[in-house]
């Protein structure tokens, strides 16, 4: 199998981002955003996912956390996007349904190189966290990944506690990614009719 990492950095005039990820990892995570709970959800992504994964990253917090989540998820979108290369034999669809406690999500993604996103439901909470980011950052956070690794995503959330319902949209999103991202050992090119993604 290629070798199927990135780095990416991303530097605003209100953030700088350093993103490293391994597709093919163990779930070892480092990360450090400024914003607890962001930092939290990375996390679990990183664990449930199986990806090796290094964030940095400093921002106005002083304003708000939504530059810095913001830039986070596009620098993560964008990383994911170099690290699978020309997605050559991945299985490219995928869903996951994942509870926490009274939480459901589904996550529905295609690895197609076509930017999309669906979100239905609300959070129960205006903010989650101790630096109080606000939860609807968490439709934002999957719409500026999408956008920047290229995917289609759909995803629905239920239940009654915001922090719950976050994280298991982001251990949805883990374990759909990498379902879609697994090598079928009887494709060699990219899994499409035009031969390319």
């Amino acid at each position: 199998m290629n070798d199927r990492t990135a780095a990416v950095s991303r530097e605003t005039a209100e953030t700088s981002v350093d993103v490293v990820l391994d597709i093919d990892g163990a779930g070892d995570a480092t990360v450090d955003t400024g914003v607890g709970f962001l930092d939290h959800l990375l996390t679990s992504f990183a664990t449930h996912g199986l990806f090796d994964l290094t964030v940095e990253a400093t921002g106005d917090l002083s304003v708000d956390t939504h530059h810095t989540v913001e830039d986070v998820a596009i620098t993560l979108g964008k990383t994911v996007e170099e690290a699978l290369g020309e997605k050559r034999g991945i299985v490219r669809f995928a869903e996951r349904t994942i509870p926490m406690d009274e939480a459901r999500a589904t996550v529905v993604i295609d690895v197609s190189g076509r930017p999309y996103t669906v979100f239905e439901g609300e959070f129960s909470q205006p903010t989650v966290g101790s630096n109080g980011m606000t939860s609807q950052l968490g439709r934002h956070v999957l719409r500026s990944f999408a956008t920047h690794a290229g995917v289609t995503l759909h995803a629905t959330v239920m239940g009654e506690n915001a922090h719950h319902e976050l994280e298991a949209l982001f251990k949805g999103l883990a374990r759909a990614l990498d379902d879609a991202t697994q090598i079928d050992d009887r494709r060699s090119a990219p899994p499409s009719t035009k031969g390319e993604l």
